[in-house]
Parts: structure tokens; sequence; C-alpha cells
């Protein structure tokens, strides 16, 4: 059992946490919770560490049993331990270090979603989601865009990673994935509206900050816009929110343009 703080295990995980660049050199990132670690064993997906505590209830001893089936280091700490190692203020007894590896996009995608500058680790979280839910192939982050291996998207995705690929890149790489799609410019109030496009071709759609919207390079990529009609004195809606609703009004229209 792992009774120190200063365990060489304890700072790694610590580190994970803590910095997007140490996460992305030594290829790993942190897992915390009894849901998401079911995620990834109905995703097929294995931790190369386990850390628990002997307080864990019948489903977080289950999921112990089926790493240890899986030839996972599984290492028992004291709650204090875990609560040193981990993100989160309330710990649920068990954590997971997963390579970091991206799922690679299909070769022909039919939908993905191209995001410009999203810093907010919640509305990446959420938009991971709902790609999934929407049938969306992938995401491609653009430069600026917060780390989707950051402690708080990881929470905010709900296992999201395990299943959707999500692939950061510079608008040239993003340029090159995304050929032979229709690619589509989300914007205040530019552009036809959402309600009245078609948007049953293959596509992709690029989603800006909420604060400043897609940036110059982002725009090279179309010149095609498309905008959420909303009620008079509307500002804008959240980042989170306005890519859902993009996403489920494609969803919407391919459902009934299949009948």
């Amino acid at each position: 059992m792992i009774t120190s703080r200063q365990n060489p295990r304890i700072k790694e995980i610590r580190l994970l946490n803590a910095k997007s660049k140490h996460r992305h050199q030594a290829g790993r990132y942190v897992v915390e919770g009894i849901r998401l670690l079911e995620e990834a064993v109905n995703a097929g997906q294995t931790p190369e560490l386990v850390l628990y505590t002997e307080e864990l209830d019948r489903r977080g001893t289950a999921l112990v049993n089926e790493f240890k089936s899986q030839s996972v280091v599984c290492e028992p700490v004291t709650s204090q331990v875990l609560q040193a190692a981990s993100a989160t203020e309330n710990p649920q007894g068990i954590l997971a270090v997963f390579p970091l590896v991206s799922l690679p996009l299909p070769p022909a995608p039919d939908l993905v979603l191209i995001l410009d500058a999203i810093r907010d680790p919640g509305n990446l979280g959420t938009l991971m989601r709902s790609c999934l839910a929407a049938g969306a192939e992938g995401m491609l982050l653009g430069p600026g865009t917060v780390d989707p291996y950051s402690p708080k998207v990881v929470r905010s995705a709900m296992g999201a990673h395990f299943k959707l690929p999500v692939i950061s890149s510079s608008w040239e790489g993003i340029a090159s994935r995304t050929r032979g799609l229709d690619i589509y410019l989300a914007d205040m109030d530019q552009g036809a509206s959402l309600w009245d496009a078609d948007l049953t071709s293959p596509l992709g759609i690029i989603l800006g900050g909420e604060a400043q919207g897609p940036g110059p390079q982002a725009r090279q990529l179309t010149d095609q816009s498309i905008h959420i009609p909303m009620a008079p004195k509307v500002e804008s809606l959240n980042a989170a929110v306005a890519g859902s609703v993009l996403l489920f009004e494609i969803k919407r229209q391919r459902h009934y343009a299949s009948d």
C-alpha cells in the first residue's frame, strides 16, 4: 500500500493532472471516478496504472478486479494519498492513468466539429458529449483550444475520450483532414439560417469561442456561413450550447432526409 504523498507514482500523477506539457511529453493522462472508469471498460480501453482505496464500494471493487484480470498494475493507497493525487475535491476512491492516444478519424468522415480557440474546459467536454450523441465522427481542435486531456475536460466529457476521435492540429492539418467536406462557419448573424441551410452532405462545422468567434485562419477554410436564429436582443449563446444546437439540427435534417 502506498502511504506517502512523496511516492514517485503520486508525484507523477500530480504532474499529469497539473501540466498539459507534461501530459503530452509523457503520453499519459489521468481519469478519476467509478463512472468514467466503467465507461473505459465498456469501450475496451485499458489503463496502465490504477490507484484505489480499500473503502471502495461494490462497483469500485468490481472495477479493480476487472483491471487486475487484465494484468493492470493496481495499487492500494490511503485516502489521504489519493486526495493528494486527485484533481477533485472529493475523490471517489479510484483513479487510473491511461495512455494518451487519440482515436483515428475515419478515412471519409461524414461529420466533424472544428473548434477554434475554445478555452473553457467545461465547454469542450460538453461538446465532446454532444458530438457523440449527434453522431459526429470526430472533433478537430485548432490552435488555442484547451487541452482535451486536462482533468476538467475529462470529467465533463463523461467518457467521450474513449469513443470519439479528438485531434489537436494546426490549421494546415485541419484543412488536409477535411478535404472533400463542405465546411460551414458558425457565425453570429452571417450566412444562411440554420433552419434553411441544407446540412445533409458530408460536412465540417467551425465553431469559435464565445468572446471573439472564429479567427481569420478558421475563416480561410470556407466562405459559407450559417447562424442560429435567436430572439431579438440576445447577444450570443454559450459555445457548448451553440455547438449542440448545430449538431442536433444536422442530425434532424439527416434523419428526415433518409426517410
